[in-house]
């Protein structure tokens, strides 16, 4: 009979062989990686960090406005400035090739500046949110504005960087076109975040700090940070490093993010006790009761398309820190990113850098790109008929987007379209049944919807000027095109006019944005003729 050896009970001389031999080979492993433990130290000690190319094309006191060199032939025309945290230096955003935010927005074709605080000395100890906010800030906005030639430019802010861009978003609207936030505290009341808990005015008092040291030192910051998890920070972290010193690549990467945690700034007085009392003691941010520079705060002027990118496992910031934001601000344009990873995991994770940038610069790619006149007729829509109607333009060609109706129960209607006004007009009227006329007022954009015998006019507002020109244009281009007759066109006759009529080409500007295989089928002509017709509609259309 077999004994099972799982369950036999072992002798004590087997018991002490068995404790050696994991001893022996303990040491063993120590021996090896030891032996290369001075390459190791080297390695670490030559890393690089904040490689990307970048030039420095403002300067204000110790701050530095950089502008990264382009990765691509052509970059989209509205920038994106980062506003960078006051705690720490900002290389984690670019601290190497392969984890770098930086890079993965130039390899979108971004156009990416950052906002380097540098390091206040005891004569900055005064500064507080308004020299931050409305003078450091914005005056960086509006050189971006001045280098890009845009009106507005879109903003992404990390961390307490993410705050002061709240903030100046809401007091400058005008300047900002898309608001990014990222691992950004918004709300503090019962968040759960262990910096809440600390910060309390029970039990403590920041100017305890400024009025001793006038600027806080980064030694006393990167003392707390570091016992929010003193085991994981202090001793953890070293035990996993000795366990893998025999990887080269780890070593690298955990040596940069040291010399990250290593390489702290002070934060100047004013501006962290503001911060301090009014954002975390007060929430006056998220209550709407926040005065800078003796102007409201007013979170509700933040009405253009906002992003917040969130850590789950983030235990400085904690998603119950950030998301109630959302519902306080005026945009009906928010779209949160939740991704399984810490506060900064979220910048240098291999994973992040996989699944979140990617998404993160897509969202920028769509609020970048220009609007288009299916936007307005699709808000117009939307007020009358209650459908929710989306375009992409990074669907299709140059010259077209593709158009989304959906309502309560699941998209009706998708397609790519060319950008016509046209070809928008006829896919919507189609998708919907119903009939579209467009008006332009000195208040806005009138679009006029009929549905089953009934009108309904919606006013869109805050129309730009670029937008209204396009409008105008193409509304110009649908008169012209009126004017015409499809027998207007050289080599269209009686015949050939009846059959596209039949066929549902009743009109010049109809004819323009249809396809020549369609029209040649409809004709019952060949596809080069067909072409030929439409091109010389496009030119009847597009004549002043």
């Amino acid at each position: 009979m077999k004994t099972d050896e799982s369950k036999r009970i072992r002798t004590p001389l087997e018991l002490y062989l068995s404790a050696q031999r994991t001893a022996a080979e303990s040491a063993a492993d120590t021996v090896r990686r030891a032996s290369v433990l001075d390459d190791r130290i080297e390695d670490a000690a030559s890393v690089e960090v904040g490689q990307t190319a970048s030039d420095v094309v403002y300067r204000e006191n110790k701050l530095a406005l950089r502008r990264y060199e382009p990765l691509t032939a052509e970059q989209h025309d509205i920038p994106i400035l980062i506003v960078y945290a006051l705690i720490n230096k900002p290389f984690i955003l670019d601290l190497q090739p392969d984890r770098s935010v930086v890079r993965r927005l130039l390899e979108a074709g971004h156009d990416v500046y950052l906002v380097d605080w540098g390091e206040p000395s005891l004569l900055d100890a005064s500064l507080g949110l308004d020299d931050y906010v409305n003078r450091y800030i914005d005056n960086c906005v509006d050189v971006v504005r001045e280098r890009s030639g845009q009106e507005r430019i879109n903003v992404l802010g990390y961390c307490m960087g993410g705050t002061l861009a709240a903030m100046y978003t809401a007091l400058h609207r005008e300047k900002v076109n898309a608001l990014a936030l990222m691992a950004t505290g918004l709300y503090f009341e019962d968040t759960g975040g262990v910096l809440e808990l600390w910060g309390n005015e029970e039990y403590y008092d920041p100017r305890d700090v400024t009025e001793t040291y006038r600027n806080v030192p980064n030694e006393f910051l990167d003392a707390g940070f570091t016992l929010m998890d003193p085991v994981a920070n202090s001793v953890s972290k070293y035990v996993h490093l000795f366990d893998r010193l025999e990887n080269e690549d780890f070593v690298e990467n955990f040596a940069r993010m040291e010399r990250w945690l290593d390489e702290g700034v002070d934060v100047a007085g004013a501006v962290y006790a503001e911060f301090l009392e009014e954002i975390y003691q007060d929430n006056a941010l998220y209550e709407n009761e926040l005065t800078v520079g003796g102007e409201h705060v007013d979170v509700r002027n933040i009405d253009m398309p906002l992003l917040q990118i969130i850590g789950k496992y983030d235990n400085l910031v904690p998603t119950a820190a950030s998301t109630p934001f959302n519902d306080v601000v005026s945009s009906d344009d928010v779209t949160t990113i939740e991704y399984p990873t810490g506060h900064v995991g979220l910048a240098m994770s291999n994973s992040a850098h996989r699944d979140v940038w990617p998404e993160v610069a897509e969202w920028f790619l769509e609020q970048t790109s220009e609007p288009v006149l299916a936007d307005v007729i699709g808000d117009g829509v939307e007020g009358a008929l209650g459908v929710d109607v989306e375009t992409d333009v990074t669907i299709g060609s140059a010259d077209e987007l593709e158009i989304t109706v959906a309502d309560e129960d699941g998209v009706i209607a998708s397609e790519t379209v060319r950008l016509d006004v046209t070809a928008i007009e006829q896919f919507l009227e189609g998708a919907l049944g119903v009939e579209i006329g467009i008006d332009i007022g000195g208040e806005g954009i009138a679009v006029e919807v009929v549905s089953d015998g009934e009108v309904q006019t919606t006013v869109v507002e805050t129309v730009g000027e670029a937008i209204r020109s396009e409008i105008e244009e193409a509304v110009e281009q649908v008169d012209i095109a009126a004017s015409y007759d499809l027998e207007d066109l050289e080599g269209i006759g009686p015949t050939y006019a009846e059959r596209l009529r039949t066929g549902g080409i009743e009109s010049v500007s109809k004819l323009a944005v249809t396809d020549p295989a369609r029209v040649a089928d409809v004709a019952e002509t060949s596809e080069p003729l067909a072409q030929n017709w439409i091109d010389e509609a496009h030119r009847l259309v597009e004549a002043k």
